[in-house]
């Protein structure tokens, strides 16, 4: 009965973050311990397939709890992102944009820990595909020690503004611990409307990426 009550209702999780591991201990605290929350709930992990910084420590925490791990990586970013043995499965890709789709696809949800320009940027890829309404999957930052909390800000002050519709600041589901932030992830019901319907985007003519992503 225990292990069906702590098997999560995502059988893969993307996880979004950085290829260093930052000035503060914290951070690499809470990968290992969003890595070991995966793995407490069975979860398989999707990521960016690098061996350095916070995506190699959840990797290879990942890893060893048994839990499956692909990473996808552009061929250009292999000699600066991996380091030593890879982790787990590795799929190499052309450019972002394909590593992106890739990673959107093979994921139930995503989890952004921190991180630079990439992750952010990332993270702000699928908080706009869910609001656009490509895809329905749940969005969670992980907020270590407040590292996301002018960027949480700067969401609030678009609602003020008017740049955000405030249906649409609920997309992005954020929390200090990542035991927190699973258990909040798994309660999330999407409320905010589509820009377009679902369905459309698997009929227009937008690349492979978003079909692809459909097809979940």
């Amino acid at each position: 009965m225990a292990e069906e009550k702590d098997r999560s209702k995502f059988k893969r999780v993307c996880v979004f973050c950085g290829s260093n591991s930052g000035h503060r201990k914290v951070f690499s605290d809470a990968a290992l311990e969003l890595g070991n929350e995966l793995v407490k709930r069975k979860i398989d992990l999707v990521y960016g397939g690098g061996s350095v910084g916070l995506m190699g420590l959840i990797s290879q925490t990942v890893y060893n709890g048994g839990c499956h791990v692909l990473g996808i990586i552009p061929k250009a970013l292999m000699p600066l992102e991996i380091s030593g043995e890879t982790v787990g499965e590795v799929r190499t890709v052309l450019d972002m944009h394909e590593r992106k789709a890739a990673m959107a696809r093979e994921s139930d949800a995503f989890i952004a820990l921190p991180g630079g320009y990439g992750t952010m940027e990332e993270l702000l890829e699928m908080i706009t595909w869910s609001q656009l309404g490509i895809h329905k999957k749940t969005v969670g930052l992980l907020n270590v020690d407040g590292y996301y909390n002018n960027l949480l800000a700067l969401f609030d002050n678009g609602v003020e503004e008017g740049f955000i519709k405030p249906g649409a600041r609920h997309i992005i589901i954020s929390a200090p611990t990542a035991k927190e932030l699973l258990e909040k992830m798994e309660q999330y019901t999407p409320s905010h409307e589509h820009v377009a319907p679902h369905e459309s985007w698997q009929m227009e003519q937008l690349g492979d990426y978003p079909k692809q992503l459909n097809a979940q």
